[in-house]
């Protein structure tokens, strides 16, 4: 399972049905995206290490940007961009799912739902 990074920052600020998702799942992947973007969400050093010792504790895996991860986000900017607003990131995590045969958790259903080949899995927060 690939956890969308809503689905860990909802975690982050005390979500119990968030953590109850992740402690459910015993295969937890994320998309090198996701995890530049809870990177990018830190202030300060101090919450760059409560980041890190979150992903390392809940033993994420951080599967990297391939060439065909990079292919199929482009793809799926160019056919999607226009028509459902999908965005770089969304794209490259959804690209990571499906170049991983994952099913993708996310609360941010409506960033993916035009991707047909992607398998969603509704987090509700």
């Amino acid at each position: 399972m690939i956890f969308d990074t809503d689905v860990l920052i909802y975690a982050q600020r005390g979500s119990l049905k968030a953590a109850r998702a992740i402690d459910g799942a015993t295969d937890r992947k994320l998309s090198v995206q996701s995890v530049m973007e809870l990177l990018q969400g830190a202030r300060n050093k101090a919450d760059l290490r409560v980041i890190k010792q979150f992903l390392s504790e809940m033993s994420f895996t951080a599967l990297p940007l391939t060439e065909s991860i990079g292919h199929r986000a482009l793809v799926y900017v160019e056919e999607y961009g226009l028509s459902s607003n999908v965005r770089c990131g969304d794209a490259t995590i959804a690209a990571t799912a499906v170049e991983n045969a994952q099913p993708l958790i996310t609360a941010n259903v409506k960033h993916f739902k035009a991707i047909k080949e992607l398998e969603l899995v509704t987090f509700r927060p």
